[in-house]
């Protein structure tokens, strides 16, 4: 693997909360890559929502297909930018192990309850989850990742949080986020393959869904411009094959966007190192002109998809249900399994056994607790 001299480099990593010899075949990032494909929060992804619950369609993303959509695009970028694809997959895969059941509904609820306690990051949740929640290794808790894929993985972070992983680890992932500095460019290219791919797949969704529709599209200049492409080419094209086309052109039109501006502003800041990296500006980028095509289709997203009628409703259900589960809960401790009933600080004990929940898992205790 050729790595460019601002590629974070497994030889030189920040290393291991705890110590570990290294692997006989595998490099520190590919451990840290397959720790999370095993690890029980991943498989729990393939029924947990992203914009539909669980139980709404068969062929709806969830959050595991939606984390292999943005690994697939962010090592096709990172091959060509010279940076670590190992690195790069295993922040891609990680980054939402922390979600909560039924999507941002779960995560909004969850964060109101607790709102005394500390409130809820569902991007920390996500760390918590690869240090400490995870129980596999008999040395210690959590998954024990590299420090490079731990900052993957923690993409936002309220100043106050911060502090308290500071504190806690001096010098660590928290620190970022108080001195203004950028993560590696591995990190920089998860986070927009994540916006990339959920837009993208968004699309496909709710015009499947019904919810909305290729002539409503035609007021997105991001998606529309290649709909009109594709039609032009194959004039008779309709239904899932011409959104299909549609979606793959944008998509590969934005990957060629973000190859450009990218290398466009690696030139004109020549980063010598990962630590020069974290001292630049952001570095990973689309251009001026398709920034503000994404910022438009996620305004669409926004009022026709997220905020329709039918999502509501069912949203709206989903945060009763994490709201009714973290109250029983809070009040009958022991209806938890005893690993979390026993822990001392409850009420974060309630919102990390919740945020592991599936859908459908979610959904099962909750009418258990109501019985």
């Amino acid at each position: 693997m050729k790595l460019a001299v601002y590629a974070c480099d497994p030889a030189h990593s920040r290393g291991r909360r705890y110590a570990e010899g290294e692997a006989p075949t595998r490099n520190a990032y590919q451990r840290d890559r397959d720790r999370i494909v095993h690890s029980t929060a991943f498989r729990r992804l393939v029924y947990k929502t992203q914009v539909f619950l669980n139980h709404e369609g068969d062929l709806f993303r969830t959050r595991l297909t939606h984390s292999l959509e943005v690994a697939q695009l962010a090592r096709s970028m990172a091959r060509t930018l010279g940076l670590h694809e190992d690195l790069v997959e295993a922040i891609a895969l990680a980054h939402d192990l922390g979600h909560t059941p039924f999507g941002h509904a779960g995560q909004d609820a969850l964060n109101e309850c607790m709102a005394p306690h500390g409130g809820f990051e569902h991007n920390l949740q996500s760390l918590r989850v690869v240090d400490g929640l995870e129980e596999r290794y008999p040395q210690f808790d959590g998954l024990n990742l590299c420090f490079e894929t731990r900052e993957g993985i923690l993409k936002h972070c309220s100043v106050r949080n911060a502090q308290l992983l500071e504190a806690q680890e001096p010098g660590g992932v928290g620190a970022r986020f108080l001195h203004k500095a950028q993560p590696s460019l591995e990190a920089q290219l998860c986070n927009l393959a994540d916006e990339m791919a959920y837009n993208a797949h968004d699309i496909d969704d709710g015009v499947r869904s019904g919810l909305i529709t290729l002539e409503q599209l035609q007021d997105v200049p991001l998606f529309d411009h290649y709909r009109r492409q594709v039609q032009a080419e194959f004039y008779s094209l309709s239904g899932r094959r011409l959104l299909y086309e549609s979606i793959r052109r944008m998509l590969s039109d934005q990957v060629y966007d973000v190859l450009a501006a990218s290398q466009a502003a690696l030139q004109q800041h020549a980063p010598d190192s990962v630590d020069a990296v974290r001292l630049a500006p952001p570095l990973v980028q689309f251009s001026p002109a398709m920034q503000q095509r994404s910022v438009q289709l996620k305004t669409f997203l926004l009022h026709h998809l997220y905020r329709h009628p039918q999502v509501l409703q069912t949203t709206d259900w989903a945060k009763q249900v994490v709201r009714e589960l973290f109250e029983a809960y809070l009040a009958q401790p022991q209806e938890m399994p005893e690993g979390h009933a026993q822990r001392a600080h409850l009420p974060r004990a309630v919102a990390d056994y919740i945020a592991g929940m599936t859908d459908r898992f979610a959904t099962r205790e909750h009418a258990r607790l109501r019985a």
